[in-house]
């Protein structure tokens, strides 16, 4: 199979990675992520008049690329430099819903402004009680004449600060774990009724617990069908992992590099530690486990456009490879680096503490484990 990249693909990877090694340099990110906004959206205007925005959408849709490879290159870049601001949320999850679900009406009004960077979007899914299962839903929309009323509390609502519109699983009819009965709305985040509360996290992105206290929507907000969200969202979020297992990619080669640069500089005993047997074992280690997660990243990318089941088993079988790949990387990294490896002046604890959460997001490597499981003997 050739796994090699169009010129254009070519142009767009060097692009991005000009831009992240001119403007995300390690310090500047950390005072932008100390900062009282948490993000730069001048740099989210740079990257909109730079076509980032739209390089996942297809010339039909106004953008600049074909959709998943692109995506991957981007985030895979992005992740080199810990880039803060909501690509995942607003282009990889918004756009996917707008394409995979979006009405000619949605699509008009919102992927050119997406493309232009006035809209943000944010994924209001979680919720506090529901870990990684999509159908757990308590958030209800109710139907209220054409629209509807939205009632619930989600949780972990990450980019929900800078975020122009959120888009919201409701359960419109079933029980709260029912497959059938979630469906999916994009209601603006200044919408009466919506009201949030914005936090860092750990690995210095931003979130919100948004609530939706008797929130009127019309009936133009639902994307795809009412009651039949589930397969939607379920297709958007396995685009998301495969932008996720990018973004852990580019953290790998980071976490690699340093090390490598680490070892060949530190002395213990009048020479170099990369001269030691056992460290250079764990680095070769920790370089193979890149490659793989690397692969798998291609894979379920090429992947995303099957059917469901393979689609499923593609994305489960990727992000439990970056799970076990992210956790021998960054320990490794840590460890080789001693004492310092964990400090905030050096770049190594941030990029473990982001590796960390990205094997947490969308379902930990446990659960996907499960799901790959479940799917094969189905």
């Amino acid at each position: 199979m050739d796994f090699s990249f169009t010129s254009e693909q070519d142009m767009l990877r060097d692009t991005v990675a000009k831009l992240v090694a001119q403007q995300y340099d390690f310090d500047t990110r950390r005072k932008v992520a100390k900062s009282d906004a948490g993000w730069r959206p001048e740099m989210w205007s740079q990257f909109a008049e730079l076509g980032l925005l739209g390089a996942a959408f297809s010339e039909a849709e106004g953008g600049f690329g074909n959709g998943p490879i692109e995506a991957m290159i981007v985030m895979e870049e992005f992740g080199k430099g810990l880039v803060i601001e909501p690509y995942l949320q607003t282009v990889v999850i918004g756009g996917n819903f707008l394409r995979h679900g979006g009405t000619a009406a949605q699509k008009e009004e919102l992927i050119p402004s997406l493309i232009g960077g006035e809209t943000i979007f944010a994924f209001a899914y979680s919720e506090p009680k529901s870990r990684f299962d999509l159908n757990d839903v308590s958030t209800t929309a109710k139907k209220d004449g054409a629209g509807y009323v939205l009632n619930g509390h989600k949780a972990v609502v990450l980019g929900g600060p800078f975020a122009t519109h959120l888009i919201v699983t409701a359960r419109t009819s079933g029980g709260q774990r029912d497959a059938k009965g979630v469906s999916v709305f994009i209601v603006p985040k200044g919408a009466k009724g919506v009201t949030t509360r914005d936090y860092p996290t750990v690995d210095g992105l931003r979130a919100s617990e948004v609530y939706f206290e008797n929130v009127a929507v019309g009936a133009d907000a639902l994307v795809g069908q009412a009651d039949n969200g589930l397969s939607l969202t379920e297709k958007v979020v396995d685009n998301a992992i495969a932008a996720l297992c990018a973004e852990a990619v580019g953290c790998f080669k980071v976490l690699n590099e340093a090390t490598i640069s680490y070892a060949k500089q530190r002395k213990q005993f009048g020479q170099p530690i990369a001269n030691f047997q056992v460290l250079q074992h764990r680095m070769v280690d920790m370089f193979m486990a890149a490659e793989q997660a690397a692969s798998m990243t291609y894979m379920v990318t090429l992947k995303l456009d099957e059917a469901d089941k393979a689609r499923k088993m593609a994305a489960s079988a990727a992000k439990v490879q970056i799970g076990k790949a992210g956790k021998l990387i960054s320990q490794d990294a840590v460890q080789i680096h001693g004492g310092m490896g964990m400090t905030d002046e050096l770049n190594v604890g941030h990029f473990f503490k982001r590796v960390t959460m990205i094997e947490s997001q969308f379902g930990n490597t446990d659960w996907h484990l499960r799901r790959y499981t479940e799917l094969s003997a189905s």
